[in-house]
């Protein structure tokens, strides 16, 4: 089938939500799909406010238009609630066009966490947003339980998974220059990720953290005995994550946490705090361990095997995600009839 996918998240851009779809894409080519993504690269754009490595598409209504008609689709997704997500959205309501979403991420809790936004005026335009949607598609029980405390419809969850190839066990002495044990943090370097919750604990060895964002020279400024990498490439990034000892993943704002699945394929248990995203991944699993006391859980993390924490990750395939994904697609009025 021919699938458009419109999303305001695509690379260059380095987060889940990204990963998400490149990994998703992989499956649906290989099972004979086309994949058709609307993303900021194809208009012009301005940097988000505050988060200047985001790019938003300036008043892109007509363009879009142009763009998802060309590509002939079948089922459209409409991935993010950005402005190329709201001109998609208002687009597909106009023309009785069926379409699912997805909700990947907290943005309410962001705002608040950045601008104190009132979390009911944010969540209530999160509803509008997904309310034509068929499917909004979720990625964890918890999160399910919390949008439909705030009166969305339509959930329906979905797997992850996580790509073994590139995330896999390797060699310890690649940080051998670093006193041990080694306790890392990667992804997006932003005030919602609650980094400094890691940073501030009195830890022994190294606290290293992997991971571009607006943070970033605030915190090196701030940290000055913490190692900060920046951005690397995936299999460097896969290297440096295999050669530490534990991932402390401090976030408290996550709808999932694909990172914390990254850090466990390369053979690392997880110390996390006991919320949506760490209670679906690790919960009961022996794969790490979640408590509110981020030094507690860190150091009891040192205990467990990294072939066991690598075997419960990939209990976790791309190929379940695909799976659930196609099949919350929906067709088009024209293919319905």
């Amino acid at each position: 089938m021919n699938i458009t996918i419109v999303t305001d998240a695509w690379k260059p851009q380095v987060n889940g939500v990204v990963r998400n779809y490149e990994s998703l894409t992989k499956v649906f080519t290989e099972r004979g799909n086309k994949v058709t993504f609307i993303s900021p690269l194809d208009f012009m754009t301005i940097p988000c406010p505050t988060y200047p490595e985001i790019s938003l598409a300036m008043f892109p209504k007509r363009k879009l238009v142009k763009l998802l008609e060309a590509s002939n689709p079948e089922r459209i997704h409409i991935a993010t609630e950005g402005p190329l997500g709201w001109a998609a959205r208002k687009y597909c309501v106009q023309e009785g066009l069926p379409f699912s979403t997805c909700y990947h991420t907290k943005f309410p809790e962001y705002l608040y966490e950045r601008f104190k936004f009132p979390l009911d005026w944010s969540y209530g335009l999160m509803r509008k947003f997904h309310e034509p949607a068929k499917t909004t598609l979720i990625n964890t029980d918890g999160v399910y339980d919390e949008l439909t405390l705030r009166r969305f419809n339509h959930l329906r969850k979905r797997r992850m998974g996580v790509d073994g190839t590139i995330f896999q066990q390797g060699e310890k002495d690649v940080l051998k220059h670093l006193p041990r044990p080694i306790f890392v943090c990667h992804g997006r370097i932003a005030v919602e990720k609650n980094l400094e919750a890691f940073l501030n604990l009195d830890l022994p060895g190294t606290k290293l953290v992997i991971g571009p964002g607006p943070l970033l020279p605030t915190l090196k400024r701030k940290y000055p005995d913490v190692v900060f990498t920046g951005y690397v490439p995936d299999d460097e990034m896969a290297k440096l994550l295999a050669a530490s000892d534990v991932m402390v993943f401090p976030s408290f704002t996550e709808t999932f946490g694909l990172v914390q699945l990254e850090a466990m394929a390369c053979g690392l248990p997880v110390a996390a705090l006991p919320v949506t995203g760490p209670n679906e991944i690790i919960g009961n699993s022996g794969a790490g361990v979640l408590d509110n006391d981020l030094k507690k859980a860190a150091m009891a993390a040192l205990d467990i095997d990294g072939d066991f924490c690598r075997k419960h990750a990939l209990t976790y395939k791309w190929e379940d995600g695909a799976d659930d994904f196609l099949g919350a697609l929906q067709p088009l009025k024209e293919e319905a009839a």
